[in-house]
């Protein structure tokens, strides 16, 4: 049975209610609030009917609101129905506004009470059912995405969940490859922008020159080339949702027309004067920490206070290993859907291997390693001969280097020197997906020295290039 407290310096007041609600309730009255939250510390109570000369004596909302969450400290989902004389009633209706669920007159009509009980639980018994509709929704069109056993994972969807349904900036935070393009595609489909367009910009592959041509449009003339107006993807986007990847590679110039957006809800074309209303909702992707780039200069501070109104940080797949075998079936499914092959598992040799390794290229490259290892299968089944050897190789996974004691320091060395070199080659590849300039530039060698060195321990670029 359900509990209630009466909080009233009145005893027939307690005893009205009582007398309504005895069928459905277990009743406790107490005189003053102090043993009103006495009384909720030894005990949980579904709902409290309070007077308003206990609840507090004032004329500020932000009075009733500190009074109240003394009282949902103990019991955050406690209702608080209020008990007022007609000539308080402006009182009564502050304190409904600062987070109490209703009110009721005095001197008391028993059918009020029973009506105010009878609409606070029919709001519950609706929000229930939008909970589980919305859950329902959620599984029925995003169930592979909503599959993971990872409570850091639970998290970012619970967050998603969240914050889908409002106009809210979002900031994904996480290595490349971890799922943030798709992340940002399922807050665009569960929210009230569904039916309008989701545009995605890279904005690291595209030239400084062209960045704000792409984003903002340009008019003809503003520019060597510009022959006629074109428009930019904030437009093309009006009244959806747009996702800037790798939002810390845009210039500064673009930095100023991305927080006139977001601050003004304005922009203007490339040579243009005309002022454009901006009506998009922004997902803002990055794999850079933003804050250390606004606090070193090379990032705005005020454009990332502008789009860190709601931070979700995205695992990588290491931490989410558990996840791995949802991963691969959801892979296969695809593969299986567009090839004459039927393939529907890994060999538990290779799920070993998959759960050991360390994963640089987080999603992307399993979905890689996966789709490599389909094309060269012949059975029903993927297994180790089609995935690279290395995958299984123990010293992979790991940092540590094992050694020989029986062996020549000098060739201890050797072997060690070697491991080192093919490890961070295979992970800085894995990184950059397979592009050999961007690799040599961050390895400081050149492009003909990281060849040689990937030819001297049989590494191959397309291992980890991104499938198209």
């Amino acid at each position: 049975m359900k509990s209630a407290l009466v909080a009233s310096s009145q005893k027939e007041t307690g005893a009205q209610i009582q007398a309504q609600l005895k069928d459905d309730f277990n009743i406790e009255r107490v005189a003053t609030r102090d043993e009103a939250l006495s009384a909720l510390q030894n005990k949980r109570h579904d709902l409290i009917f309070i007077d308003l000369d206990v609840l507090g004596d004032s004329d500020r909302q932000e009075d009733f609101k500190t009074t109240l969450q003394a009282f949902w400290r103990s019991h955050p989902a406690t209702k608080v129905v209020v008990i007022t004389p007609q000539d308080t009633l402006r009182e009564a209706v502050m304190a409904v506004k600062a987070g109490a669920n209703d009110y009721i007159l005095r001197p008391i009509n028993p059918e009020e009470i029973a009506f105010v009980t009878r609409k606070i639980y029919a709001n519950l018994i609706r929000q229930s059912e939008l909970d589980y509709l919305r859950d329902h929704f959620w599984q029925a069109e995003a169930f592979e995405v909503l599959q993971t056993r990872s409570d850091a994972m639970r998290q970012v969807l619970y967050k998603i969940r969240s914050v889908a349904p409002t106009r809210s900036t979002v900031l994904l935070a996480g290595e490349t490859g971890t799922g943030k393009g798709v992340l940002a595609k399922l807050i665009h489909r569960h929210s009230n922008r569904r039916d309008c367009q989701f545009i995605s910009v890279h904005c690291g592959a595209i030239p400084d020159t062209l960045l704000e041509s792409e984003l903002f449009g340009h008019e003809k003339g503003a520019f060597t080339g510009a022959v006629r107006k074109k428009l930019g993807k904030f437009e093309i986007a009006r009244g959806g949702t747009i996702l800037l990847d790798e939002i810390g590679t845009i210039t500064p110039a673009a930095q100023i027309k991305l927080l006139n957006i977001l601050q003004d809800g304005i922009f203007q074309r490339v040579g243009g004067e005309e002022t454009i209303n901006a009506n998009v909702r922004v997902i803002a992707a990055t794999n850079s920490n933003l804050k250390e780039m606004s606090d070193t200069g090379t990032f705005r501070k005020d454009l990332y206070y502008r789009l860190n109104v709601f931070p979700i940080e995205v695992p990588p797949l290491r931490v989410r290993r558990e996840d791995i075998p949802f991963f691969v079936a959801g892979f296969l499914e695809k593969l299986n859907k567009f090839q004459s092959k039927a393939i529907h598992d890994l060999h538990p040799q290779v799920l070993e291997a998959l759960q050991r390794y360390s994963w640089p290229g987080n999603i992307r490259e399993l979905e890689n390693l996966v789709e490599r290892a389909y094309i060269l299968e012949k059975s029903a089944v993927l297994t180790p001969e089609s995935f690279p050897s290395e995958l299984f190789d123990p010293a992979l996974p790991s940092a540590d280097i094992q050694v020989n004691t029986a062996q020549h320091l000098a060739e201890v060395r050797r072997i060690g020197i070697a491991q080192i070199e093919r490890r961070y080659i295979k992970e800085l590849l894995g990184r950059n997906h397979g592009r050999i300039n961007q690799s040599a530039a961050e390895a400081a060698v050149t492009t003909r020295q990281l060849h040689k060195l990937m030819k001297k321990y049989g590494i191959r670029k397309e291992e980890f290039k991104h499938p198209r």
